[in-house]
């Protein structure tokens, strides 16, 4: 038999048993689908994860003094940042991804509602630049901080509920210079907030920049927040930076290195989806191997009065992978358009998620599309049935031809 005829006779007994091969292209399409919905659950995952935690509390890139990431919590005052008006006009000139950079006095103190005191970890803010930075901030009580609130603060939800605060009411905030004295200031509460991370409401308050400096007695910053127009462009910028910094004594941090909570996030849920996908393929090799095999048991005598006419073991087996290879292709392009119209489907609509695990606020999450994923799903959906057809294949071509012509009889 030609090369051509061998293929044309397997693509002719594809449709020959129609509800076989239907029930072996279900099983290959609905696996491929469930692979791309499944990746692309994930990478959403992974994605508004990362966004939340930039746009709520560390921007895409901190650049700080060298050694402050080690030596903050002993000795802040060590590490401060001069002249950053000057450095911040750097940067937005010679990185073009560069879209706001934003100052940050880091400090610690305590708060206190002439009842009782709460140790807090704060951030003076350059309040305008901080709001297009803070998209995630979700205020439940009041509006966010401006520059011109000289005597406004907001504070963590958690903050809020440890010292029963409500939005006007006043407080102390009291901190220890590195020489020893103590400042106080007193603000009015303009604003509770809730970002992404419980343990961050729990401790974080925020003032105006030039109320932190004054009660740090400082003009210095302690960091600079990077914002850029995407976050795809992390890696350039920080290697951009780093070279106009180099010799500079300056760490230049991303914000994935920063968070903690997202890698080992990332690290969970890379995992229990890596089985999620292990078991939807082993249940296509599984579908597709069950599918063949009875198809294969159907067509028994066929392959007797095959051989019995001289046809070759060797024929029978490529006959076989061939139409499994129809079937794998076919099942492979039908997978990757269920797979994609589900994705736009169910994105459009949402699926409303509870809040990760040490966070604070839920989310809409959506089913992110590429390409690569797309194809390497409708590619493993492929290689199943390949493999899948191989054994029932082989066996196949080994039978007897006096039992297979008597199957069934």
């Amino acid at each position: 038999m030609s090369r051509k005829h061998f293929f044309s006779f397997a693509l002719r007994n594809i449709f020959r048993h129609r509800a076989r091969s239907a029930a072996t292209l279900a099983a290959i399409s609905i696996g491929v689908a469930s692979l791309i919905l499944a990746g692309g659950f994930v990478k959403d995952i992974f994605i508004q994860l990362g966004e939340a935690i930039i746009h709520s509390q560390t921007g895409h890139i901190q650049i700080t003094r060298l050694g402050y990431q080690d030596g903050k919590n002993q000795a802040p005052e060590k590490f401060l940042i001069d002249k950053a008006t000057d450095l911040k006009a750097e940067l937005v000139k010679s990185v073009p991804s560069v879209q706001i950079v934003s100052s940050r006095l880091s400090f610690s103190g305590t708060l206190n509602n002439g009842k009782r005191d709460l140790g807090i970890l704060g951030e003076g803010i350059e309040a305008d630049i901080e709001n297009k930075i803070g998209t995630y901030l979700h205020f439940v009580a009041g509006r966010p901080l401006y520059d011109s609130d000289a005597n406004g603060i907001v504070i963590g939800q958690g903050v809020a509920k440890s010292l029963g605060l409500k939005t006007g009411d006043r407080v102390t905030l009291l901190a220890t210079l590195a020489q020893g004295a103590v400042n106080t200031l007193d603000f009015e509460i303009v604003g509770i907030f809730q970002s992404f991370s419980k343990d961050f409401d729990s401790r974080a308050i925020r003032i105006p920049l030039a109320s932190a400096q004054m009660l740090m007695d400082t003009s210095a910053v302690h960091m600079l927040i990077v914002l850029l127009e995407q976050t795809e462009a992390t890696t350039e910028a920080t290697t951009k930076i780093r070279q106009i910094l180099s010799g500079r004594k300056f760490d230049t941090t991303t914000w994935s290195q920063i968070s903690d909570f997202y890698e080992k996030t990332v690290e969970l849920y890379d995992r229990q989806f890596g089985v999620l996908r292990l078991i939807i393929l082993v249940m296509v090799l599984l579908s597709v191997a069950n599918s063949i095999s009875m198809t294969l048991f159907e067509r028994t005598r066929e392959f007797g009065t095959m051989q019995a006419i001289g046809g070759r073991t060797s024929d029978i087996f490529k006959l076989i992978v061939a139409e499994s290879f129809y079937l794998g292709f076919l099942g492979a392009i039908l997978g990757m358009l269920l797979g994609c119209i589900s994705s736009l489907v169910i994105s459009a609509i949402g699926i409303p998620m509870p809040p990760p695990p040490n966070a604070n606020l839920g989310y809409i999450a959506l089913i992110r599309l590429d390409f690569i994923s797309v194809f390497a799903a409708g590619g493993i959906g492929f290689l199943a049935c390949i493999l899948a057809s191989l054994t029932p294949a082989r066996r196949a071509s080994q039978l007897d031809i006096g039992e297979a012509l008597r199957h069934g009889v």
